[in-house]
């Protein structure tokens, strides 16, 4: 196997033994052939939209397939088997409907013109043959940026996914998906070409982040300002973890009037700020922290646990049955509710004992989103004319268990009392609970939610950019972002398709970006690798 997708990656260039996620290599390879699959269905798709053909079960199909791929979702063999065939089966009706069209239906070989073997010892086999390093071309600089765009477009496909849940689409999302995974089996594009892709996979980053803002908010209401105990009630309970609304609404209707408290783990702390969400009244409070802590955090919790669209880890024996799965999250062995019935999830809950008694830390604030900071704009920005607040600080991104992630805490610990920090996404959990006061009743902390909420961030930015008169880059706004996994890689590039400069990127740069590409960056776009905090901050604020 051969993997570096991750920020985590092994010493810092690729996994080969196993993934440190814990990636097995039949899995991995098994990865590599449902995208070279779907690379093949995207040829036929692009000849389809040239022909005036688009298949809405198709795009669907291509999204969901992808986002299985990302970092910590699916680890079930079985499953990519079937999506592996799916995406032939697919392809091959597609085909079909485009020779039908007058289009271009027939390939002699290469992807779209892949048949599966039977058996998974011949799969693996065939996944040998079309891996990261085979895709055509011998410019390493282009094989680089092709990976760039590949990840970018595993994250593109799990914002769209989770958008789709609620009711949200965008044709010319599925069409970049498409294109760009075509693209990967093509020879005749160079580096220049390569980069203009890559942008344009921020922008369709941009598209479907922005389809699913609107069906969370439209769903749920714009989050509100909201006081969550980082703590537990008596009674039973359920843990919910990854970032699906979507299941958590569902749960939470299927619990009412069970004496089954609902809490939050990871990034589904934000949900407490939907107005429909919170007015369920056994939603109670957040218990634990970040994605990579909840081997020890899952073992501790006494109910049902449930993980929803990604960022699972290797389950241990203490709570391995007690958990459950939901969406494109698979774990062998790991039973997955498919339906958003959640009947086995809540009947293990009533049989465990839950909590005994009641117990709460401290309590956060979330719901910072953009519909909050902005009501509250005309103060901001009185605030800085005064010279009350001199900086913003977006310290937002990934965590992760890898050393050098403490630079956030440190960061955010030095930033000056006349400065404030706007934070979303798990990084968070390196200072979410730190007390930073406030600046003439404004938080000095703003939590805006999940890394699916990249969106807010954007257009806070973009809205206080209009408000002063100046572009983005010309605000007193510093970016600090730490990245892991897929969905940090197209948020980044929809970042630079927006024309955002001055990055500070850490705790370490991606492993598949060569000293050229990142040369290309850095003349272009002005990103920095992370140094320390103070000289960071010395070098932002002077």
């Amino acid at each position: 196997m051969f993997c570096y997708q991750c920020e985590q990656t092994a010493k810092g260039t690729g996994c080969t033994v196993q993934g440190v996620c814990g990636k097995q290599p039949e899995v991995a390879a098994l990865q590599d052939l449902l995208l070279y699959s779907l690379m093949g269905l995207s040829q036929v798709a692009v000849a389809g939209r040239r022909a005036g053909v688009s298949d809405r079960d198709v795009n669907i199909f291509t999204v969901k397939a992808a986002f299985s791929t990302l970092t910590n979702v699916d680890f079930d063999p079985d499953r990519f088997v079937d999506l592996i065939n799916q995406a032939v089966d697919r392809r091959e009706g597609l085909k079909a409907k485009v020779q039908a069209a007058g289009g271009n239906g027939a390939w002699a070989d290469g992807a779209a013109a892949f048949q599966p073997k039977a058996t998974l010892e011949d799969l693996v086999a065939q996944a040998e043959q079309v891996g990261l390093k085979s895709y055509p071309g011998d410019n390493p600089d282009v094989l680089s940026l092709k990976h760039t765009v590949l990840f970018g477009i595993k994250g593109v496909s799990a914002y769209a996914d989770h958008a789709l849940i609620l009711g949200q689409e965008d044709e010319s999302v599925y069409a970049f998906v498409h294109e760009g995974l075509a693209a990967i089996q093509r020879d005749d594009m160079g580096v220049d070409e390569w980069v203009a892709m890559a942008l344009r996979c921020g922008e369709a980053a941009y598209k479907a982040m922005e389809r699913l803002d609107a069906g969370n908010t439209e769903t749920y209401g714009h989050p509100v300002p909201t006081r969550v105990p980082l703590g537990h009630k008596k009674g039973k309970a359920i843990l919910v973890s990854g970032h699906d609304l979507k299941d958590l609404e569902e749960l939470l209707r299927q619990t009412e009037g069970t004496g089954i408290n609902i809490y939050t783990h990871g990034e589904m702390l934000a949900t407490h700020g939907y107005p429909k969400l919170k007015a369920y009244p056994h939603f109670y409070g957040q218990f634990g922290t970040a994605w990579q802590k909840q081997i020890k955090e899952f073992a501790e919790f006494p109910g049902a646990i449930l993980m929803t669209t990604n960022c699972i880890q290797r389950p241990k024996n203490d709570y391995k049955a007690n958990l459950f799965t939901s969406g494109m999250v698979g774990w062998p062995g790991i039973p997955h509710i498919a339906d958003l019935n959640f009947k086995p999830v809540i009947d293990r809950a009533l049989e465990l004992p839950g909590f005994q008694e009641d117990h709460v830390d401290q309590e956060v604030t979330v719901g910072f989103a953009r519909n909050a900071v902005l009501g509250v704009a005309d103060k901001v920005i009185e605030a800085v004319k005064a010279g009350s607040i001199r900086h913003f600080f977006l310290v937002a991104g990934c965590d992760g268990a890898k050393p050098g992630r403490n630079y956030y805490t440190e960061f955010v610990e030095k930033v000056p009392r006349d400065c404030v920090v706007l934070t979303l996404a798990c990084g968070k959990y390196r200072f979410f609970d730190m007390d930073l006061g406030d600046i003439g009743g404004i938080p000095r902390l703003l939590d805006a939610g999940q890394c699916n909420d990249a969106y807010s961030a954007v257009q806070i930015a973009t809205a206080l950019s209009k408000a002063f008169n100046v572009g983005v880059n010309e605000l007193p706004l510093s970016l600090i972002i730490s990245w892991y996994e897929q969905k940090a890689v197209c948020v980044l590039l929809a970042l630079l398709h927006l024309g955002i400069k001055g990055i500070r990127l850490g705790p370490s740069l991606p492993a598949f970006i060569t000293p050229n590409v990142l040369d290309t960056l850095v003349k272009n776009f002005d990103i920095k690798p992370i140094g320390t905090a103070d000289e960071d901050l010395k070098a932002i604020l002077g």
